[in-house]
């Protein structure tokens, strides 16, 4: 017989949350960059394609929970060690889901570390989050005083080919680098409440409803400014974009708005080309 009594009792709903953590380390062997530590639990993979021919390892990380929500936490760890070249990238498009009201946020914390004379790339795919969601992510990197690093970071609110908008949310993100005991970039972006509103403010988006920063530290960097600000003007053939480049102190940084995110991706790969030379991007940016 039933318990007439448990029946009518309320409960609150547990919902499951994904963990993950991932350390990769690199070292160099001979002419070759090779796999040093590499831990991986929870959601969150990594898998190292071979590079035939080249110095240079990648990694591709991937996250097999299939998106994250609110109160999902991943952190991941990556080093490159003195005189290693490593490239860093994701196996898709990262997606963040629509919270719960009231519920913690969407935790993503990454950290790079650079050691002298490395060569080390940051290259994930695109952000793409959704309506109501409740992002708060940070990545923190730290340099040699002899370093060659890139990295790029893109935001797309809603992918525009489904019509979707983010009305409301919160996104804070925070790009934080270093160069041994030099900030040499605090980078935060903070949208709470009616996100769509404010993309549609000439002094935060001007319409705008993707973005991407490009930032580059390497000896001599500030000399590419002029040519990336050519690749990116070149692809803005339709007054679809909005491009801001700039150098100091050893450093390149690039803010992108672009319409769409397909814009968006073309500006991108345009300026990863100027960046990088005739290296071919990692194959997963081509599936």
């Amino acid at each position: 017989m039933f318990d007439v009594a448990s029946l009518s009792e309320t409960t609150v709903p547990v919902h499951q949350r994904a963990v993950g953590a991932l350390r990769v380390s690199f070292k160099r062997r001979g002419d070759v960059t090779v796999l040093d530590e590499f831990y991986q639990s929870g959601c969150l993979k990594a898998r190292l394609p071979r590079t035939p021919g080249t110095e240079w390892t990648t990694a591709v990380t991937l996250n097999t929970s299939g998106g994250i929500a609110g109160g999902d936490r991943l952190s991941l760890d990556f080093a490159a060690g003195p005189g290693t070249s490593a490239t860093v990238t994701a196996q898709a498009a990262e997606r963040f889901y629509r919270s719960v009201v009231g519920g913690a946020p969407s935790s993503v914390v990454s950290r790079i570390a650079v050691a002298d004379g490395a060569r080390f790339e940051w290259l994930p795919q695109e952000t793409i989050l959704f309506d109501r969601c409740d992002l708060a992510r940070r990545l923190e990197v730290d340099l040699a005083p002899n370093v060659w690093f890139l990295g790029v970071e893109s935001l797309v609110f809603g992918r525009a080919a489904m019509g979707e908008v983010v009305h409301t949310g919160s996104v804070r993100d925070l790009i934080r680098v270093r160069r041994g005991d030099e900030l040499l970039l605090h980078d935060a972006i903070r949208l709470d409440g009616e996100i769509s509103a404010a993309l549609g403010r000439p002094a935060i988006g001007n319409g705008a409803r993707a973005m991407a920063t490009v930032v580059h530290v390497a000896p001599g960097g500030e000399s590419l400014r002029d040519g990336l600000r050519e690749a990116l003007t070149a692809c803005d053939v339709r007054s679809s974009l909005e491009i801001g480049v700039s150098a100091w102190n050893g450093m390149l940084i690039a803010r992108i708005l672009a319409a769409d995110s397909a814009v968006l991706r073309r500006a991108v790969i345009a300026g990863l080309a100027v960046l990088r030379g005739t290296r071919p991007l990692p194959r997963v940016w081509q599936c």
